[in-house]
């Protein structure tokens, strides 16, 4: 299928359950549930708790940044796309039902596990966003990209309110409920991606290997290869330096959103859930919704748009408590802090999949489709060290300065990637990957 196709309907479907599928993993096991059980249950210490987790997350996100290229590339020549994406999906699904045999104190089972399925995970966002390039021509991917992001927005509504629905409350009294976590999203994902498998399509053609050379060499020769070349493709590496920054960012928000919540705006249990409920529903409007728009406008500025949106949103965070005493002065009603906050969370949201999913676009408009692989293996070490970057800057940041004042770092994140993006052209870049795609 050439670039000016677009793939009939149930491969795009196919390849969007994917996004609701793996969408389990990271809400359940990363943001919602897990995150707060290991810990307080696991490891009994929350200071130690919570430097294990930040080391066993940025262990997995290491690992994929270091060998998505790579595997990329391998993924590319031997035109295995879809095996790739089958592996990362038996691994992550394995790996998190595994997490029913973690009991309080086996600390060193529960990080492995965490490492070997956030690795999972993280590397079929890649292997799954290699096949975008084929399911349409440039100018649609917009829309099916956001398309597919907010449909995973609903796969991670429906999978935890499954979880809480089974096994709350997450006690030690509770500690068979608490095991269950793992088992059923791991369960959640394995249903939800076999429409993925039996959809979607494997369109490459498997290079002719070499004599006497194997996969793994022809995989870093094709990779060097590239390397080389790069310079040919130097809107897409400028796009990817926007997106670090912005990635840095949005890295902050999705794992501080809620701490925020609690140790600066003071909210109530009641608006921790709504506020949940709030940004999954608006995140999925906002991706399908820019998604359109990307594709009437173009990639690049509706991209600098979401970023517009959010420099806003984190200033509106950051100044959550004095505006809603202002609105309370001006209005002279009596707002609550956890209310403006939600109101402000309800603008964040529409950018939360919007940003990513454009980003995802214009990765895959700059992307030959016989480089989809290589290039995704790049987007995906790109967007893991940012995320490292960006929590560590945080971390720092916050010793001298608070979460409130340190909030703000994101702000120049978003800055940095606006600025940055000014230099893609996107035009050429266009042009860059028509030349190069059948190679």
């Amino acid at each position: 299928m050439s670039r000016t196709q677009r793939a009939p309907f149930r491969e795009i479907f196919g390849w969007a359950m994917f996004d609701f599928a793996n969408s389990s993993y990271t809400t359940v096991i990363i943001t919602v549930a897990f995150s707060v059980i290991f810990p307080k249950l696991i490891v009994g210490d929350e200071r130690s708790g919570n430097f294990l987790w930040s080391l066993a997350l940025s262990t997995s996100l290491l690992l994929v940044a270091l060998s998505g290229p790579v595997l990329g590339s391998l993924m590319d020549f031997s035109a295995a796309k879809k095996k790739f994406l089958f592996a990362s999906y038996l691994l992550t699904v394995l790996s998190t039902a595994a997490l029913y045999f973690v009991t309080p104190g086996a600390v060193a089972l529960c990080v492995f596990l965490i490492v070997l399925s956030n690795y999972g995970f993280s590397a079929g966002e890649n292997f799954s966003s290699a096949f975008l390039p084929e399911l349409g021509p440039p100018e649609q991917l917009g829309k099916i990209s956001g398309m597919a992001w907010g449909i995973g927005y609903f796969g991670g509504l429906l999978s935890t309110a499954l979880i809480f629905l089974l096994t709350t409350p997450h006690t030690v009294e509770n500690l068979e409920g608490v095991r269950l976590i793992g088992p059923i999203t791991g369960g959640f994902f394995l249903v939800a991606g076999i429409p993925t498998f039996l959809l979607l399509k494997e369109r490459g053609t498997p290079k002719v290997l070499p004599p006497g050379e194997s996969y793994l060499a022809a995989g870093f020769r094709r990779l060097n290869r590239t390397l080389r070349e790069l310079r040919d493709f130097r809107d897409l590496i400028v796009f990817l330096f926007s997106f670090f920054f912005a990635y840095a960012g949005l890295s902050i928000v999705i794992s501080f959103a809620f701490i925020y919540g609690d140790q600066v705006i003071g909210w109530s249990t009641t608006s921790q859930a709504a506020m949940f409920v709030l940004t999954n529903v608006s995140a999925a409007v906002g991706a399908l919704l820019f998604g359109f728009i990307q594709d009437r406008i173009g990639d690049k500025r509706t991209y600098n748009i979401t970023l517009i949106i959010w420099i806003v949103a984190v200033l509106l965070i950051w100044g959550a408590p004095r505006l809603t005493d202002w609105l309370n002065e001006t209005l002279g009603k009596q707002w609550k802090a956890e209310s403006v906050f939600l109101c402000i969370g309800a603008l964040a949201g529409l950018c939360l999949g919007s940003t990513q999913s454009a980003a995802r676009a214009m990765v895959g408009v700059f992307s030959p489709e016989s480089k989809a692989g290589e290039f995704y293996g790049f987007w995906g070490l790109f967007g893991k060290l940012s995320a490292i970057f960006g929590l560590m800057s945080l971390g720092f940041l916050q010793i001298q300065l608070g979460l409130q004042g340190s909030i703000l770092l994101c702000v120049l994140f978003f800055l940095i990637s606006f600025v940055i993006s000014f230099f893609v052209d996107e035009r050429r870049g266009k042009e860059m990957a028509r030349r190069h795609t059948g190679e």
